[in-house]
């Protein structure tokens, strides 16, 4: 497994066009890799994440089972007159063998946060609709439903760090809701048109099942993962709460 990052030149067309197009981003993340990523299958995928780290500075994540070459990127998104490659890979697998249950990270995961809903004069057995959840508290409440499966749960804060009676009791803060609609392919509209909405978690978690948690790391969490959705990266922090 292998974790990239790639920064971004913004200030370049293309480079926008990219990052104002889930597709056309996942269409130039899978040409770095010679042979296309399966979608098949139950072994881990490849995961990318767009990060704004205010106006300054843009980056590209992607995690994968193989080492990518970004050089068309360079050339379309990034410095290619420079002499720097333009991105960094680091071997993943050592840090994922090494995550024990008790250890304690800061994460951020980019995530599509949906439910299934059926309306009134839908028949009972018959197809429902997915739908976003739309506010911070049934958005976290989506995050923390998924603790069980994902090997982890939030840390909680302690009742006199809270600024509120209800709403306060996690180390998690949800941010920059972000509706997209855009076209699968770009000459094609209606049917193919997908809508999803991304939402940010920063926050701090511990591990409760290393097996688990990896799965997570390397799979994703929730849908939309194609389209820059899923991808959770970890950082580290001071102490064990």
């Amino acid at each position: 497994m292998y974790l990239t990052r790639f920064r971004v030149n913004t200030g370049r067309s293309d480079a926008r066009q990219l990052l104002g197009s889930p597709h056309r981003m996942h269409g130039a993340v899978n040409m770095s890799f010679p042979t296309p990523p399966s979608r098949e299958g139950t072994g881990p995928r490849v995961l990318w994440r767009v990060d704004r780290n205010g106006t300054s500075e843009t980056l590209l994540y992607i995690v994968s089972p193989t080492r990518p070459d970004l050089t068309h990127l360079v050339e379309q998104a990034g410095w290619p007159a420079s002499d720097e490659p333009g991105w960094t890979t680091f071997g993943y697998e050592d840090f994922l063998t090494a995550l024990q249950p008790g250890d304690t990270w800061g994460f951020r995961l980019t995530a599509n946060p949906v439910h299934n809903i059926r309306h009134e004069y839908v028949k009972e057995g018959e197809r429902t609709k997915r739908a976003a959840h739309k506010t911070p508290r049934h958005q976290m409440n989506w995050l923390l439903k998924r603790e069980e499966t994902g090997g982890f749960e939030i840390v909680r804060k302690p009742e006199e760090r809270r600024l509120l009676p209800e709403g306060d009791e996690y180390e998690l803060l949800v941010r920059d809701q972000i509706p997209l609609r855009f076209r699968r392919a770009p000459e094609k509209a209606g049917r193919n048109d997908v809508q999803i909405t991304k939402v940010t978690f920063d926050g701090r978690l511990r591990i409760t099942d290393a097996a688990l948690f990896r799965r997570t790391l390397t799979h994703g969490l929730g849908k939309a993962k194609a389209y820059g959705c899923g991808l959770m990266t970890l950082t580290a922090v001071q102490g064990k709460a």
